[in-house]
């Protein structure tokens, strides 16, 4: 049974409500019309008109699926479109938004990947906060973006979401970092170093509350856009971040653990338009996937450093068992 064709005459048939004019906008002659219809009908097992008057009317089961099979036709026209774009070797402007603490290799495995699959895709790629991609995507300014969860926001499609585990951030010359885990209670009297709230609310709010709950609360909260001014907070004393481990290999003088009572984790995915998205935008969410998991499988577990005296930091800086 062609079911595309079947509900290409329902749909016109349903919007005219008369059935010799959906034969003459189609096309075609108003009994095999009138035969697609009894087929799907009894495809479906549902009558889809009334026809015990003279005028033709939905049935409840009829208006369901006029919705249904609208936006199945619209996917199947995105899905040519697509496709022809592909022969012609184009795909138009993809606005993409990343995280600003994506690491360079993360990047680049995403872009060389898109370049693979898509040779005609032009990527447009913007460094965005969660909370700025979500408003973005809301007001259609941008077709597909990474966030991390949690994220409220009507309208949206997420991809399949990778768990990143996290770790505590803090210097090499810490007594903390002698340890292979680090309690988050341990923490006590220190401050969090994480990006702003408004960069996040919904990850920044789990994140908190997460540390009160293993006997974490931070003396403040200490805002960090960017990697280099976390570690140079972090690098200053009194304050530690919670990131993954591979934030931590940009600096040479910052040590990560894991957390020793709490799995915590970063969830991040793609996301796009749930209507009308870019042709693009799913292909983009499993790429994403694949990249992201590949980018960090697991965590590193560390050996336990080597007792470094505090008065002389400087021979840590290039220790690499941590």
């Amino acid at each position: 049974m062609d079911l595309l064709r079947h509900l290409r005459h329902f749909v016109v048939v349903a919007h005219e409500l008369h059935f010799g004019r959906a034969a003459e906008l189609l096309g075609m002659a108003q009994p095999p019309l009138s035969q697609s219809i009894q087929r799907l009908e009894r495809e479906l097992a549902v009558e889809l008109f009334d026809r015990s008057r003279r005028q033709v009317r939905l049935t409840t089961a009829g208006g369901l699926l006029l919705a249904e099979a609208e936006e199945l036709l619209a996917g199947e026209g995105r899905l040519r479109n697509l496709m022809g774009q592909v022969r012609a070797g184009e795909l138009g402007v993809l606005r993409a938004g990343v995280p600003p603490e994506t690491p360079a290799v993360t990047l680049r495995a995403l872009l060389d990947q898109l370049t693979c699959r898509a040779p005609g895709l032009d990527v447009e790629l913007h460094e965005l906060t969660t909370a700025e991609q979500v408003r973005m995507l809301t007001e259609r300014t941008l077709d597909v973006g990474l966030v991390h969860h949690p994220v409220e926001a009507d309208g949206l499609r997420f991809g399949a979401p990778v768990d990143v585990p996290l770790g505590v951030l803090l210097p090499r010359t810490s007594p903390l970092a002698r340890g292979r885990e680090v309690p988050l209670a341990a923490l006590a009297g220190l401050d969090l170093v994480a990006a702003p709230r408004a960069t996040a609310p919904g990850w920044h709010d789990h994140l908190l509350a997460v540390c009160r709950r293993h006997g974490w609360r931070p003396a403040r909260v200490r805002p960090a856009r960017n990697p280099e001014f976390l570690f140079g907070l972090v690098l200053a004393g009194g304050g530690v971040a919670v990131e993954p481990a591979t934030l931590a290999r940009r600096e040479p003088r910052i040590a990560w653990r894991p957390i020793a009572d709490a799995a915590l984790a970063k969830r991040t995915s793609a996301v796009w338009p749930e209507r009308s998205a870019h042709p693009a935008a799913p292909m983009v969410g499993q790429l994403a996937a694949e990249v992201l998991a590949v980018a960090e499988p697991s965590s590193p577990t560390p050996s336990t450093p080597p007792s470094v005296p505090a008065e002389r930091p400087w021979p840590v800086l290039f220790d690499t068992t941590g």
